[in-house]
C-alpha cells in the first residue's frame, strides 16, 4: 500500500481493487447496531480544511471516528491562517501535535505534495485547486462497480466543466487504471486542449452529449463551478442546459441498465434536473454513503492495514 494518496495516477489496479475490496467490507459497519471499528484507536487523523465543504469533510470525519481514531478538525477560517500563517508553518505545528495522518483540501494545485514533503504522517488528497480528487474517484468507482458488477470495459462519459473539475481528472486517471473507456464531453470552452491524452491517452472526447448518450454504461455530470470562472465560457446557463443539461428526454436515450453519477453539490435545472436527479437511475445519494465506506478504506490501509 502507498503512504500518501495524493492522485488517482497514484494507484494501480492491484491497490485500487484492494482499497475498493476492503470498502465493500467497511460497508458492512453502517448495517450494524454499533458502527464502530477498534482498527486505528489511538491515532490521530487532523481535516485540514482551507475550502468550504459539507460531503467531504463529514464523510472523512465519519471514517475516522468509525474507526475509533481521534479527530481533529481544522478550519482556515478563524484559524491562524487568517492572521497570515503559511501551509508549510500549519503542517509543521500538525506534525508537532503527533498527526498520524492529515486529510487536506486547498485552492492552490498541488498543495496536498508539497505537504506531503512536510510532515512525517500520511497525506490525502481531500482536492486541491482544479487538479485532484482521488478519493471522489474511488467512491465513483466503488458505485459503479457496485451498480453493473464490473468496472472493466465501461463506457463512461464525463460531462460538463471538465477545465475546473478535480473530479473528471481523477476519475479519468483511476477509471482509465481499471479498465474503463472514458469520453470527456462538453464546450469546447470547458474542455482543455491535448488534456485527454495528456491524462491517459485512449481517452476520448466529444462535444456533443446527445451523440454519446446511447452507448453510455455510466453518465457523469459536473457541477458548473461559476465561482471558479473569470470569463465567459458559454453564452448563457440556459444555452449550456440546452446543450449539456442531462434532462427526461436525454435519460431515456441511455441504455436501460445505465446509471447517472454526480460529485454534487448539483446545480438542479442546469447541468442535471431534478427528474434525473431523483430517478432511480441515479446513483447520488448511494454515492455519497459509499464515500464513508471507500474512505474508511482508505484511512485503515494507510494507518492499520499494512500493519497488522
Amino acid at each position: 500500500m502507498i503512504r500518501h494518496l495524493l492522485s488517482g495516477g497514484d494507484l494501480d489496479a492491484a491497490t485500487a481493487t484492494q482499497i475498493l475490496d476492503t470498502a465493500a467490507e467497511m460497508a458492512t459497519v453502517a448495517g450494524r447496531e454499533v458502527k464502530k471499528l477498534p482498527a486505528l484507536r489511538g491515532r490521530t487523523v487532523v481535516n485540514l480544511f482551507y475550502e468550504d465543504s459539507t460531503r467531504t469533510r463529514i464523510s472523512f470525519e465519519a471514517a475516522a471516528k468509525r474507526l475509533s481514531a481521534d479527530v481533529i478538525n481544522f478550519s482556515a477560517k478563524g484559524s491562524s491562517v487568517a492572521k497570515g500563517e503559511s501551509l508549510k508553518d500549519t503542517a509543521l505545528t500538525l506534525q508537532a501535535m503527533g498527526a498520524d495522518a492529515v486529510v487536506v483540501r486547498h485552492p492552490a494545485s498541488g498543495a496536498a505534495h508539497r505537504l506531503a514533503n512536510w510532515v512525517d504522517g500520511s497525506v490525502v488528497n481531500a482536492g486541491d485547486g482544479t487538479h485532484e480528487h482521488p478519493t471522489q474517484a474511488l467512491l465513483d468507482a466503488y458505485t459503479m462497480r457496485a451498480r453493473l458488477g464490473r468496472l472493466a470495459g465501461l463506457s463512461v462519459a464525463v460531462v460538463g466543466d471538465v477545465l475546473h473539475s478535480r473530479v473528471a481528472r481523477s476519475n479519468v486517471l483511476l477509471l482509465s487504471t481499471l479498465g474503463a473507456k472514458v469520453t470527456l464531453v462538453g464546450p469546447p470552452t470547458l474542455i482543455p486542449v491535448d488534456i485527454a491524452q495528456a491524462l491517459a491517452p485512449g481517452t476520448g472526447v466529444c462535444y456533443d452529449l446527445d451523440t454519446v448518450l446511447p452507448t453510455s454504461d455510466v453518465v457523469m455530470m459536473l457541477r458548473v463551478q461559476r465561482e471558479r470562472m473569470n470569463d465567459s465560457y458559454f453564452p448563457s446557463a440556459r444555452e449550456y442546459a440546452r446543450r449539456y443539461g442531462l434532462d427526461g428526454p436525454r435519460m431515456r436515450r441511455l441504455p436501460e441498465h445505465a446509471i447517472v453519477m454526480h460529485p454534487g453539490p448539483m446545480n438542479r435545472g442546469m447541468e442535471i434536473t431534478p427528474e434525473v436527479a431523483d430517478s432511480p437511475r441515479s446513483t447520488i445519494v448511494e454515492q455519497v454513503a459509499n464515500g464513508v465506506s471507500v474512505r474508511m478504506a482508505v484511512l485503515y490501509l494507510l494507518l492499520g492495514g499494512n500493519n497488522s
